[in-house]
């Protein structure tokens, strides 16, 4: 009977908080559905392949591999041309060599080019093998006086480059860069609206509004304080990756250290936000799957590009999309500011939106 009781004052619990009930049974149902429109609901393109000066014999049947040709008079800066014109690869030939040049952003897909590519001109030169050696018969069966010497063209020599990364570049080494930045997204979130809901749940923050000072002075001084740590531990988490871990870094430590910042900041206006309407450090670890979790889904490691039209709307109002794209762009292209002034903007509007409904947030507890 004891144990009876137990279970019905859970029970009387439990149906009291409709939060938690909605969290647990609809909360892994959408995100279920987000996973099957997101492995489902997927538009990814033919690659593209620039060429110049190859053989249409060559050109014919790259297409039928499902690869969209895009020729050209002259190569040109074949990597200039690549970004420019947004190409997976450009192959070039000159005699008996050919020049095959990858973007390689997406490793795996560069890979899976390459292979498409290597085939179709080992199948061709086997072809042009196998007549020169039925030339060769023919002329043998005519039974001439004279020596036949026969002889086989070379296959072509391929000398391949990349734009980004190289041969051994992993799908890991553009993936381990968004990972940082979500980490420290993550970490800062979740430490920083605990922290502030401990600040509620003792009176702490009740007497502070009791006080003269104003909401805003609150906010920034929860964003001042909070934020220090959160500046130490996305330094340590850079520096740990970078090297210890020996991360691919191509672009300035220092605008790495400046993105993970901004999102350090967008985590800790976010997570202060939300505590606000949480009544337990348990209600806070909900929100994770609610609005952690899916941007792990969007920030890059799957191709945005590549997901339905309506996806990729929820994916730019998505804080991570906008980190994992400069990170990548930093750490594994070497871009500078000026490239990725637009995601370190966006991150900016993040922070002062989420500061603004912060101020707002606060009034509901300010006792008249």
């Amino acid at each position: 009977m004891r144990t009876m009781a137990v279970v019905k004052r859970i029970f009387q619990q439990m149906l009291r908080d409709k939060r938690t009930l909605g969290l647990m049974f609809v909360a892994p149902l959408l995100i279920l559905t987000l996973f099957h429109f997101l492995f489902t609901e997927n538009t990814a393109e033919n690659p593209k392949l620039g060429v110049a000066h190859v053989d249409s014999v060559i050109i014919k049947q790259l297409k039928k591999q499902e690869i969209d040709i895009i020729e050209y008079r002259e190569a040109g800066d074949v990597k200039k041309r690549i970004v420019d014109d947004k190409l997976d690869a450009f192959m070039q030939m000159n005699d008996n060599d050919i020049h095959l040049t990858f973007e390689n952003a997406d490793p795996s897909k560069a890979k899976a080019l390459q292979v498409k590519i290597q085939q179709t001109i080992a199948k061709e030169a086997a072809k042009q093998q196998a007549a020169a050696m039925q030339k060769a018969l023919q002329t043998i069966q005519q039974k001439l006086p004279i020596p036949i010497k026969i002889e086989q063209p070379q296959p072509p020599t391929v000398h391949t480059s990349y734009v980004y990364g190289n041969k051994d570049t992993s799908f890991f080494d553009t993936l381990s860069p968004i990972l940082v930045g979500y980490f420290v997204f993550f970490f800062v979130f979740l430490i920083a609206g605990i922290a502030l809901l401990r600040e509620r749940t003792t009176g702490t923050l009740e007497r502070l509004l009791a006080t003269p000072v104003r909401r805003h002075e609150i906010v920034f001084g929860y964003l001042l304080g909070y934020g220090t740590f959160a500046v130490i531990q996305t330094l340590i988490v850079v520096f740990f990756a970078v090297k210890v871990l020996d991360i691919t870094l191509v672009g300035s430590l220092w605008h790495v250290i400046l993105i993970n910042l901004l999102l350090a900041l967008v985590a800790l206006s976010l997570g202060i936000l939300l505590s606000a309407f949480a009544h337990s450090e348990f209600q806070m670890m909900q929100f994770i799957p609610v609005v952690i979790i899916p941007q792990i889904f969007f920030s890059g490691i799957l191709p945005v590009d590549e997901m339905a039209g309506w996806l990729q709307a929820i994916a730019k109002v998505m804080p991570m999309y906008y980190g994992g794209d400069a990170l990548k762009n930093v750490m594994y292209k070497g871009m500078g500011l000026s490239d990725i002034r637009t995601d370190l903007l966006a991150l900016f509007g993040f922070v002062v939106i989420f500061v603004t409904l912060n101020i707002f947030a606060l009034k509901k507890y300010r006792k008249l």
